[in-house]
């Protein structure tokens, strides 16, 4: 085939460098708006904030007042003449980049070292000196290394310690600690080689560890654990451990007649053995092992105030930043020079970077301020009350697109009177009701939440019940729907809620 050369006419969408970063500081969370605005603040010496600006007016405002009067003339002309050169630069530079560029390709921008990346390699990181979370793991070692074990034993306590799960349950088996000890593959030395007795003997021991409970196999022997645990004046403490050790499986069943027939016992005796029974912890692990905290700073405010509800922007999230007067003024017009050149590209950069967060939070207090008008039945009846609501909503009535609707709800949070909660959390799907309106998916959530909460414990409410007196309500729900959202809610079935009175 002969190469040839075609002209094609045709259209297609661009976005500048200004655009991609509005876009991008559009969806960052308020932490990472926060590291960005810094590292803006680090490489860019245009930018400064209020708060910078305030401490210089209180450093010069230490300054004898015959000093400030002598200089007035004198300030007032620089800032003048400042001022002007400042503004001719503005006219005469862009206010857009053209498009499919990058700050790099127009401005020779020269990286200024950070804090962090100004540290040499034998300086000292103090957060990273900081100790970890403790573990399960680590705790459950800790106690083995001051239980006087020899060393074998030891070595048995370890294997048996890396297969106690998060939730402080015994997962592996005894013969898997056994093959692991001994060796799969070789003859054990002489004198080396153990049996199953003796890592179930150094299982027992650990199981006597703190947290209590721990290392055991089954919910059975968890709960059996921590009754032995318990002084023995503890009340009921004998009829527990029947009832856990010897008819387990109708404590399962919670069948008051039989397990009162078994261990001979009255009402209110059973009632007191079922309270201990509860108090127990079924997941002793987690009382130790503990996850990294995540922090959540909200965006929006929302308060109630003369009767209407207002929404403000957190003013926390992000200092409010301004061109550094000082730096612009030695900005002059028709020198090329590369210390001039430089100065001109921080302060372009550092008017689009404030715009851009401008634009950002203007955004964000829109799509705030109109989810609030929606859902302004939530705010005064609570969930019940919550309407359905899609992106599209909020996209039509603002006139925006979707996208950008779903990039301001991502991660973004609003602190109410009910709590702080993320934007997305009023969004929701919408079930038909018998008078031909809707109910969202959140509101049928709190009723099904509210009904379960009214049951009796001894007869609990089934999936199809639910969905019956939903129905009676108008709201049209199937038993599969029910038990969705149950389900979602970590809520158990009716046969695992049941307890005895």
């Amino acid at each position: 085939m002969k190469p040839t050369l075609q002209l094609r006419l045709g259209q297609h969408l661009t976005m500048t460098p200004q655009l991609q970063q509005a876009i991008r500081l559009l969806q960052l969370s308020t932490l990472d708006l926060k590291q960005e605005i810094q590292d803006a603040l680090d490489s860019n010496l245009m930018l400064e904030t209020e708060e910078d600006v305030r401490q210089r007016e209180t450093e010069a405002g230490t300054e004898t007042r015959s000093e400030q009067t002598e200089g007035a003339s004198d300030t007032a002309l620089s800032e003048s003449r400042n001022e002007q050169e400042v503004n001719i630069e503005a006219e005469a530079m862009p206010d857009e980049l053209p498009v499919d560029t990058a700050w790099e390709d127009l401005y020779d921008i020269p990286v200024t070292p950070t804090a962090a990346s100004s540290r040499g390699e034998d300086s000292i990181d103090y957060l990273s000196q900081q100790s970890g979370d403790e573990t399960l793991q680590a705790h459950l070692e800790w106690q083995a290394n001051l239980g006087h074990f020899s060393k074998q034993d030891l070595a048995i306590a370890t294997a048996i310690i890396d297969a106690i799960n998060e939730d402080g349950y015994f997962t592996a088996e005894l013969e898997d600690i056994v093959e692991a000890i001994n060796g799969t593959d070789q003859e054990p030395a002489e004198g080396a080689a153990i049996d199953v007795e003796e890592v179930e003997a150094v299982l027992h021991r650990i199981q006597s560890f703190d947290p209590p409970g721990v290392a055991a196999r089954d919910l059975r022997e968890c709960l059996s654990l921590q009754l032995r645990q318990l002084p023995e004046d503890t009340p009921e403490r004998a009829n527990a451990l029947r009832l856990v050790e010897d008819h387990f499986d109708l404590l399962a069943a919670q069948d008051e007649a039989q397990i009162r027939r078994r261990l001979k016992i009255d009402q209110g005796e059973l009632q007191r053995t079922n309270a201990l029974i509860r108090s127990l912890n079924p997941r002793p692990g987690t009382s130790v092992a503990s996850k990294p905290p995540s922090y959540i700073e909200p965006d929006v405010f929302v308060f109630r105030r003369n009767g209407q509800w207002r929404v403000e922007l957190n003013p926390d999230t992000a200092p409010r930043l301004r061109v550094n007067s000082e730096y612009a003024g030695l900005i002059r017009r028709a020198d090329n020079s590369t210390d001039n050149t430089t100065l001109k590209n921080h302060l372009q950069e550092a008017r689009w970077f404030i715009k851009s967060l401008q634009s950002r939070n203007d955004t964000l207090l829109r799509v705030a301020s109109k989810i609030v008008e929606f859902q302004l039945e939530y705010f005064e009846h609570g969930e019940e009350a919550m309407k359905p609501l899609v992106l599209r909503d909020i996209a039509e009535a603002l006139e925006m697109h979707e996208s950008t609707i779903s990039r301001v709800t991502t991660q973004k949070y609003m602190h109410t009177p009910r709590g702080t909660l993320e934007f997305k959390y009023f969004f929701s799907s919408h079930v038909s009701t018998t008078s031909g309106g809707e109910a969202s998916a959140t509101a049928i959530r709190a009723v099904i939440k509210k009904l379960i909460a009214a049951e009796k414990p001894n007869k609990p409410l089934s999936d199809n019940k639910i969905a019956t007196i939903l129905g009676e309500q108008g709201i049209k729900v199937a038993r599969r729907t029910v038990a969705k959202y149950r389900e979602s809610m970590a809520i158990p079935p009716s046969n695992e809620r049941k307890r005895l009175t």
